[in-house]
């Protein structure tokens, strides 16, 4: 049986937090492999980003859910998907890419059937998504699935000891990238007007930047307009340590990253992470999307 080790999750305070109403954090938990820390900064009117972490004495996921056009699919993957992981590897044994593939395509379905059924009286369901990335640690193995363009970056330290080296474990999938507007193209000869620059970047139709998601069924079913886009992989990846351990320097990490992130944010539009912090939710959208960071 999984354990959520998620919520609640604490406003940023002190000397990091700085008074970000819209910065919440959990410091260092431990994990059936080492330990884990979570950070969320909000933009939106309402938070449309999920991270979860589950636990249990054999195995460790983590998710984190990227929504756009609402909330709706990422609450909906963050309440479905680790339900359907734990099903399939209870009935096949324990944890593996064909697991994990099935756990993401049963949140699909249901997720259309949702659609479905709620099409007369809630249209715009069709239109709402999520980018997905989960992290799975089972017997020292590491599974990662992504749709979408969250990442996942394994620290390793280096020969010498003393740095830490970043390594992407997930691939992007964003047709801002050259290779992925070519797969998308190529999978849609007869459309030529499958990938449109519009707004400052490369559009599927002119709309979203994913080639790959749940959710967005008008894109998918062509009931609901357009032909299917979007698919996962699963990369396995073998552990020689836990990747977080307990030392003092790194309490907090996922807090510090994303506050980094916040700063960086600020500086591009010329202001400080001060005068952002006194930005409410929605117009602080027009600076930065929800942020979530998960470190294990």
């Amino acid at each position: 049986m999984l354990r959520s080790c998620l919520r609640p999750l604490e406003r940023c305070s002190g000397r990091l937090g700085c008074g970000d109403g819209l910065l919440w954090h959990m410091d260092l938990k431990p994990h059936a492999s080492g330990e884990f820390s979570i950070a969320v900064a909000q933009a939106n009117v309402s938070l449309e980003d999920q991270g979860q972490v589950f636990t249990s004495p054999s195995a460790t996921y983590v998710g984190v859910y990227d929504g756009h056009g609402g909330p709706e699919a990422s609450r909906f993957i963050s309440n479905r998907l680790f339900s359907h992981l734990d099903r399939f590897a209870s009935e096949q044994g324990g944890l593996s890419s064909e697991v994990v593939k099935r756990a993401f395509d049963a949140t699909e379905e249901e997720f259309l059937y949702l659609v479905k059924r709620s099409w007369r009286s809630r249209p715009q369901m069709a239109s709402v998504g999520s980018c997905c990335l989960v992290g799975a640690i089972t017997d020292d193995r590491l599974y990662v699935a992504n749709l979408g363009d969250s990442r996942a970056v394994l620290g390793r330290r280096s020969l010498g000891g003393r740095a830490v080296v970043a390594e992407r474990l997930s691939t992007d999938h964003n047709v801002s990238m050259e290779e992925v507007r070519k797969e998308v193209a190529a999978s849609h000869p007869d459309d030529k007007q499958i990938i449109v620059h519009t707004r400052g970047a490369w559009r599927i139709k002119g709309i979203i930047q994913v080639s790959r998601s749940i959710g967005d069924v008008y894109l998918k079913k062509p009931e609901f307009s357009s032909d299917p886009l979007f698919q996962q992989s699963v990369s396995p990846v073998p552990l020689e340590r836990p990747v977080i351990t307990a030392e003092p320097s790194i309490r907090g990490i996922a807090k510090r990253l994303v506050r980094a992130a916040l700063i960086e944010a600020a500086r591009k539009q010329g202001m400080s992470y001060d005068d952002l912090k006194h930005i409410e939710k929605g117009i602080r959208r027009r600076v930065h999307d929800d942020i979530t960071v998960v470190i294990f």
